[in-house]
């Protein structure tokens, strides 16, 4: 501890002020500059606060579809007429129609362009995948005419068709032509996998289809891209214009089907038992109805009908059509009240998928709604619904989720939790992005950490203290750490994407949770997401719009945030180098002679145990008289007349807010952090005094603004302190704690003993206690 005066502390805050200036000008990397000409230019379309602009204008795509599900030999085969609105101000020569199905051919792309190597034990699958096929579930047949069945020129691009006009079609017009197809269905359980196929059922032999990319789709043209016509490799997803749908679907007669949108013709696809429940479901809004029972579809399981029902379904204003089909399904529904209107929760699934489906499946479905609604506004479609594939991707409407039970019912808690996530997180995206319909194609964060994080919220939400795998900062640290040749910004195209789930869901996720709970907090934040949300519903937003209207609903600049955590590799790790601890010096003269005194002796006492001093019997000055002087009876702690006047006129000068402070008693503590990451934070500690207590005290961000490499603060505290630590709650992501601690502190890292018949691990490793309790 050192004690200081008035005056020394004063000049020390002004060479300290004065080494920071000199330093920032070697320690400034622009990470608080603007992100300026890196974001797009606002513009009529797209407005300088992120909203949409007075011209703002997309376009629109309509279908009336037919489709028939041939489950004799997994086919399917449709007609469509798309109605394309040219709502652009640009006239259109082409157009273009996405056919992802193609991706899926044996003479594709996709596995052309993966990289593969040999290992020494590798699986069917795998090999498979090398091989990839020679089956072809590639689109059959593809006749596109216009509307008076003249036949289009097309182009096809392995999954893009340019489809050319007889005549350009202006602005305010809409073209009208017709589209016959025919595809094999994969087994997605297989080497192809992918988010659409049939699961085949060898205990009963039956399937089970989840149709999604099912049908040729128009791509987006926008203001800020043209022509979205990226090719579908596999990983980005998908860009899709809004319009409304009229599907009718045909499979056998003892076929349970679920779809986007909502039912036409109950009356005729419907038992009067299945009616009487489903309009008993309808009013039904404290627990699920079961429309098809479990024992009902195991009947269904043992014959296969040989005639055939059309399901007929209407959908308004959405991006897309997906849905499902087997005779294996139990189908449970529950209204859900939600902004002023009611909304079906189902959830459709087999037999292997209970006791865990028919418990939680269509509960998490509404709850899902009800807190994804409250975060960004009330949930605008008529239905949700769950359907248990064994899989786990979204449409709107639909999705398709995992969580299958072992075989005799039971299942770990792992199992359970993964199956509740996936359905939040897959009934989310009608959030992310199908309402808010960002291009998937190009930033696959956009939707998915966006709605990674909203599932965040909705499982702590379901249950406390859930056990969430993404939103924690903490999580994202292991990923953080990697090797800068594994790690790409969050602002990376979907298929250059490294480490696809930490980059594109867990990163922005926990981006997104630090900016609620450290940087802006819970208000501002919550208002200007939903703003957000709001704004761009049922429209195509980019990044700089979420970035803008951030920034513009909550008078936070976050410009240092975005180009940090999105636009750059950077981690956290910020390190406490030094404390130095200081006390106002108001001791009087005599006091601070005596303390003076005692500090001498000390030292005096050190010197005269030396060797050195023990070997010299007598010095020169001791042996020689002549060589004393004034100094030889000197008393360096005697207080004079003169030290006693100096301190009354000092004393008697100071104002008396002065000497009040100089009675303070305060400690004062010159704490130097370190940035060692390089990705600015905030600074967080915690406290902790000598009596016990502690003290939560966060600085701002912008202290790094004039040196972001190194700063130091000093902090007045009425109380001893006796430990420091930066960022308690972990609320950071700092990847090397082992530097957050004043005093350092020992951190242990842990390892695992283990026989080589395999230990014993818990059940947060996937055990299943149901199942030994059974036994």
């Amino acid at each position: 501890m050192r004690k200081i005066g008035i005056l020394a502390a004063l000049a020390l805050s002004v060479n300290l002020s004065g080494f920071a200036q000199q330093r920032s000008e070697q320690n400034h990397a622009e990470r608080f500059e603007q992100l300026g000409t890196m974001l797009r230019s606002p513009n009529v379309y797209r407005t300088a606060s992120g909203a949409p602009g007075h011209m703002y204008w997309q376009q629109q795509a309509n279908y009336i579809i037919e489709v028939e599900l041939n489950d004799d030999n997994q086919s399917i085969k449709g007609s469509e007429k798309i109605t394309y609105v040219n709502n652009s101000p640009d006239q259109l020569t082409y157009l273009w129609v996405q056919l992802e199905q193609n991706q899926r051919g044996k003479d594709s792309e996709t596995p052309k362009g993966t990289e593969s190597s040999i290992s020494p034990r590798m699986t069917l699958t795998q090999l498979q995948g090398i091989l990839w096929h020679t089956d072809d579930y590639a689109y059959q047949v593809l006749d596109v005419k216009g509307k008076d069945g003249t036949p289009l020129k097309v182009a096809i691009n392995q999954t893009m068709m340019r489809v050319d006009l007889p005549t350009p079609l202006k602005s305010g017009e809409s073209f009208e032509f017709a589209i016959d197809w025919s595809f094999n269905i994969h087994d997605r359980t297989g080497f192809i996998g992918g988010r659409p196929g049939y699961e085949y059922f060898a205990g009963d032999g039956n399937y089970l289809y989840t149709m999604a990319e099912w049908f040729p789709r128009m791509a987006v043209y926008s203001d800020f891209e043209g022509w979205q016509n990226k090719q579908f490799l596999g990983s980005g997803e998908f860009a899709l214009a809004f319009g409304n749908y009229e599907v009718h679907i045909t499979v056998p007669a003892d076929h349970m089907v679920g779809a986007t949108g909502e039912l036409q013709n109950p009356e005729e696809v419907l038992s009067s038992a299945e009616l009487d429940r489903w309009n008993t479901a309808k009013k039904t809004f404290d627990k699920p109805v079961v429309i098809r029972t479990q024992a009902e579809a195991e009947k269904l399981e043992k014959s296969k009908a040989t005639a055939k029902k059309t399901w007929k379904f209407k959908a308004q204003n959405v991006r897309d059509f997906a849905w499902t089909s087997s005779r294996k399904f139990i189908w449970d529904a529950m209204a859900v009240k939600q902004g002023g209107k009611d909304v079906m929760a189902m959830s459709y699934y087999a037999k292997e998928a209970n006791p865990l489906w028919g418990q939680y499946s269509t509960r998490v479905v509404a709850h899902t709604i009800k807190s994804y609604s409250a975060h960004t506004f009330d949930y605008p479609y008529p239905t949700a619904i769950s359907v248990e594939a064994a899989n786990g991707m979204e449409y709107p409407m639909i999705c398709f989720n995992y969580g299958r039970p072992d075989s005799d019912g039971t299942y770990s808690e792992a199992i359970k939790n993964g199956m509740i996530s996936v359905i939040i997180h897959e009934v989310g995206h009608n959030f992310f992005p199908m309402i808010v319909n960002s291009d998937e194609r190009q930033w696959t964060w956009m939707d998915e950490g966006l709605n990674t994080f909203m599932q965040f919220m909705a499982e702590q939400e379901w249950d406390r203290n859930y056990p969430s795998r993404r939103g924690p900062a903490h999580k994202i640290v292991p990923y953080m750490r990697s090797e800068k040749n594994l790690l790409e910004p969050i602002m990376t195209n979907s298929e250059n994407i490294i480490q696809f789930g930490p980059n594109a869901y867990a990163k922005p996720a926990t981006a997104l949770n630090i900016l609620r709970e450290t940087v802006m907090g819970r208000e501002l934040f919550d208002y200007a997401f939903k703003e957000y949300a709001r704004r761009w519903m049922f429209k195509h937003p980019t990044p700089e719009d979420l970035f803008r209207t951030m920034e513009d609903a909550s008078a936070v600049d976050l410009d240092w945030f975005w180009r940090g955590w999105f636009y750059g590799t950077e981690a956290v790790d910020i390190s406490i180098e030094n404390v130095a601890w200081y006390k106002m010096d108001n001791r009087t003269p005599s006091q601070k002679a005596a303390d003076e005194k005692k500090v001498a002796d000390l030292e005096e006492t050190y010197v005269s145990r030396s060797k050195n001093m023990t070997d010299i019997k007598e010095t020169y000055v001791e042996a020689d008289p002549a060589t004393k002087d004034f100094y030889a009876t000197y008393d360096p702690f005697q207080v004079t007349p003169a030290d006693e006047e100096s301190y009354k006129k000092f004393m008697a000068g100071l104002s008396a807010k002065e000497k009040e402070l100089l009675n303070s008693n305060l400690n004062f503590y010159e704490v130097k952090f370190r940035n060692e990451g390089g990705l600015v934070m905030p600074i967080i500690l915690e406290w902790t005094f000598a009596d016990g207590t502690t003290e939560m005290e966060k600085i701002p961000v912008e202290i790094w603004r004039k040196n972001e490499t190194e700063v130091t603060k000093v902090f007045a505290k009425q109380k001893e302190v006796k430990r420091l630590v930066l960022d308690p709650n972990r609320e950071t992501a700092d990847i090397d704690e082992s530097s957050n601690y004043w005093p350092r502190e020992m951190m242990p890292s842990r390892f695992e003993m283990y026989k080589r018949s395999g230990g014993v691990r818990g059940a947060a490793s996937g055990s299943n206690p149901m199942k030994e309790a059974k036994k």
